[in-house]
């Protein structure tokens, strides 16, 4: 089992910055990817950014430019570095793990989320 804990949320004025983290605890056989989600009011949860085990990532288009995807395997966390944050970035923030709990066992984990506010 593995627990997932974001942190670094708040409140940003337009085109500041924040630094999302995500701490993972316990143990997993072996890591597809990390990803980093995001859900805003009345809409559907999209991909924001990902990164494999071997280390490839992959952005929306709309944070392109603007958001990187992260790890720090010594510590067991991921960080998603926002940076010229629009209104249009305003969502909770979910970090997820995909991954095998034993050599076949697909398993997918998520955070609780963490809420992200741009606004003046």
């Amino acid at each position: 089992q593995v627990h997932l804990m974001e942190s670094g949320g708040g409140l940003v004025q337009p085109g500041g910055s924040l630094r999302l983290s995500c701490a993972a605890y316990g143990r997993i056989f072996s890591i597809n990817g990390l990803g980093w989600y995001r859900q805003a009011p009345g809409k559907q949860r999209e991909l924001v950014a990902h990164i494999t085990s071997g280390g490839s990532t992959n952005y929306a288009d709309s944070v392109k430019g603007r958001f990187t995807i992260s790890r720090d395997n010594a510590k067991n966390t991921m960080y998603l570095q926002m940076n010229s944050l629009k209104f249009e970035d305003t969502a909770v923030y979910y970090c997820n793990l995909d991954g095998y709990s034993t050599g076949v066992a697909r398993v997918t984990y998520w955070g609780q989320g963490t809420q992200v506010t741009v606004s003046s």
